[in-house]
């Protein structure tokens, strides 16, 4: 250990912080910025040729260029007594290890640092790098409650095979030689256990160890030695969460999908790790732990997706900020645009956070699909999935898509085969075909939808007819279901002009009159139920 007023390179030793296999961490001065650092020196052995020297400090470069909130920032490289140090920001705070092993944080605290760390990863997996031992032992959780990760690039130093029987935190060492292994056991993913070539996936299953723990205060893969956790990592799931305490399903989805042993069926990036779990972060934060409220938040209330009519000019995807008052009362809604692009805009649904947006379009000559973006961003992402147009978004966590939609006439409608995929991911599965319009239940446990077979008909729930137009030659669309789900709202084609239906369960049509246009596209309720929009 270096005493109080050593130098490392122009750096001051202040006192010591840590010491491990990796090296020791001091507490430095910088005289040159006067700011305090923290700067790790690497044993001198770990560095014994140039090569190996060179390898660390282009790594230790690589992670000097990234720069974001949940990473550690990197300042210097330099060599002290034939071996290197790396000087980097002082944190203040304890590593993830040392606030789990008090227990497990509160749910909502649990999928904010999931949410950092996944946004992390996206960062340096952008930039090409790799952690390969993504552990709580390497996430620092700071004073004001920001994650940073830890030891970006330096993983490939190690060189010991340390692996003791019944230590689960073992870690085991490589060279960078094919069917070598890096990580650590318990958080190690299955290619990495059989020496396979590893890419930014494996931070991926990582990462979902690291929440399954997060939320069940219990590693995801535990044996009673080093080899047994190996085994299970290869072959066992791990315990269901949901069978001590209850866990919104979307987000069991999430952890599964984490943790599948083939990469290709994990979350394909961290990016989009992170924009499932804030979809259910969102819903969550509303609840008491492990549960999802079947009432919508406030704010999600107050805020209302207005979906535009298909458009072949550049086409604004639109959201409506309006309070929960009566009409006379309520403000003008504010709009915010959320897309730039030249095409045709379909449906649009705020998740249950009230700031996640889904929304399905044709951009330019590509086939419709569904997208997701954010309140306040520009920014949206395709889901992946097959050709596709949106209908719905449940409170439960799935979304109700038309898949191989087709144009028909007559008044220019499209059909498709409906179907329903979970937010967190997954492949769709078929429910009916034929269906133009479909919308959830307030619960998320039935759809309102309407069919084509040969005429227009709404079913709610999906094979109890409420509504069939006496006209064979009348059409149907748009339906939505009220706040209580008691009613539901739809457009009425009678050649022209159309008009607006609402009708209860028993197919009973509410004295609406005078309503009527030549054109109409999209339909919502106000929070209360009391108006159709």
């Amino acid at each position: 250990m270096l005493a109080p007023g050593s130098r490392i390179g122009p750096y001051e030793v202040l006192a010591p912080l840590g010491a491990g296999g990796m090296g020791e961490v001091y507490r430095a001065h910088d005289g040159r910025l006067g700011r305090d650092v923290a700067v790790k020196v690497l044993p001198p052995g770990l560095a014994p040729d140039p090569d190996r020297l060179q390898r660390f400090e282009q790594e230790a470069r690589a992670a000097g260029a990234l720069s974001h909130p949940n990473l550690l920032t990197v300042f210097d490289i330099g060599l002290h007594d034939g071996g290197p140090y790396i000087v980097f920001e002082l944190l203040r705070g304890a590593t993830l290890r040392q606030l789990l092993d008090k227990g497990p944080p509160p749910l909502r605290k649990a999928l904010d640092h999931g949410v950092q760390i996944a946004h992390g990863l996206a960062a340096a997996h952008q930039k090409g790098i790799v952690h390969r031992d993504l552990k709580p032992d390497n996430l620092f959780v700071t004073d004001d409650g920001r994650i940073k990760i830890l030891d970006f690039g330096l993983a490939k130093l190690r060189r010991e095979l340390d692996v003791r029987a019944g230590s689960a935190d073992a870690t085991v060492s490589e060279i960078t030689d094919a069917g070598a292994v890096v990580g650590t056991v318990g958080y190690m993913s299955p290619e990495q256990v059989q020496g396979l070539p590893v890419d930014h996936r494996s931070d991926v299953f990582a990462l979902g160890c690291v929440l399954y723990e997060l939320i069940s205060g219990r590693r995801a893969f535990m044996g009673t030695s080093a080899v047994e956790t190996l085994h299970a990592i290869l072959k066992d799931d791990p315990p269901e969460i949901s069978q001590t305490a209850p866990l919104p399903p979307a987000l069991e989805r999430i952890l599964r999908r984490c943790l599948e042993k083939n990469p290709d069926e994990r979350f394909q990036s961290a990016r989009d790790f992170a924009f499932a779990l804030e979809a259910v972060s969102g819903s969550s934060r509303q609840s008491s732990p492990g549960q999802i409220a079947s009432a919508p938040s406030d704010r999600a209330a107050r805020r209302v997706g207005l979906g535009l009519g298909a458009s072949i000019v550049a086409s604004a995807l639109v959201v409506a900020l309006l309070a929960g008052r009566r009409s006379a009362e309520r403000p003008a809604p504010v709009f915010e645009r959320l897309t730039h692009r030249q095409g045709r805009v379909g449906e649009a649904r705020f998740g249950r956070d009230g700031e996640t947006i889904y929304y399905s379009a044709e951009w330019g000559a590509r086939p419709s699909q569904v997208f997701l973006g954010r309140a306040g961003s520009l920014e949206s992402r395709s889901l992946d999935l097959p050709e596709a147009g949106l209908l719905a978004v449940s409170s439960a966590g799935e979304m109700a898509l038309t898949l191989r939609p087709e144009w028909s006439a007559p008044q220019d409608t499209t059909f498709g085969t409906l179907a329903r995929v979970p937010l967190a991911g997954g492949a769709p599965r078929d429910i009916e075909d034929g269906v133009l319009g479909a919308d959830w239940s307030p619960d998320g446990s039935e759809m309102a939808v309407i069919k084509y077979q040969p005429r227009y008909r709404l079913e709610f729930p999906i094979g109890s007819p409420v509504l069939e137009p006496q006209n064979p030659l009348d059409v149907l669309a748009h339906p939505r279901v009220s706040p209580r789900g008691d009613l539901v709202a739809v457009f009425e084609w009678r050649g022209w002009p159309c008009g607006l239906v609402v009708v209860d369960r028993k197919g009973v049509r509410l004295p609406l009159t005078g309503l009527e246009y030549r054109v109409c596209s999209g339909l919502a309720w106000s929070p209360d139920g009391e108006e159709v929009w």
